[in-house]
């Protein structure tokens, strides 16, 4: 299972991820979950800890919102570099809108699309999205290894 960090102000971003990672979720590769999956009545921190603790894969959706945001950033960014340092996870961070990341605690893993390039800058970002979501399936496919 994958897990989407992002702030709620990149909710279309995130929509057209999942859109480019539907065939790898077809071919049962990767199953992603977002906070939107909580169902009602659900315990909503409960709910997201308890899919970010299973998670195999933490896809960070990087941009200044996510980097403002305490929860994205002081929870669950946090726990999932953890998982990611104790190789229980990969954690892969993609940079959706340019913003200063330099110095973040992700900024030592490689990002997603090429060069870290951010979405918002491609003159076709079903392009950078195409990308991105090969980065992921080559991640997946390594871990599998």
């Amino acid at each position: 299972m994958s897990f989407f960090s992002y702030s709620h102000e990149d909710e279309s971003y995130r929509k057209q991820l999942e859109k480019h990672l539907a065939i790898m979720k077809r071919q049962g590769i990767i199953n992603g979950w977002s906070d939107r999956d909580i169902n009602a009545g659900d315990e909503w921190k409960t709910s997201i800890s308890d899919k970010l603790e299973s998670a195999k894969v933490v896809l960070l959706l990087i941009s200044a919102d996510f980097l403002a945001s305490d929860y994205c950033y002081d929870i669950e960014m946090k726990r999932a570099l953890e998982r990611h340092d104790s190789g229980e996870a990969k954690v892969i961070p993609i940079i959706l809108r340019s913003c200063d990341w330099s110095g973040a605690p992700f900024s030592k893993l490689q990002a997603l699309p090429t060069e870290a390039k951010p979405i918002d800058l491609w003159v076709n970002s079903d392009e950078a999205f195409t990308l991105v979501s090969k980065g992921i399936g080559k991640t997946i496919a390594n871990m599998r290894e």
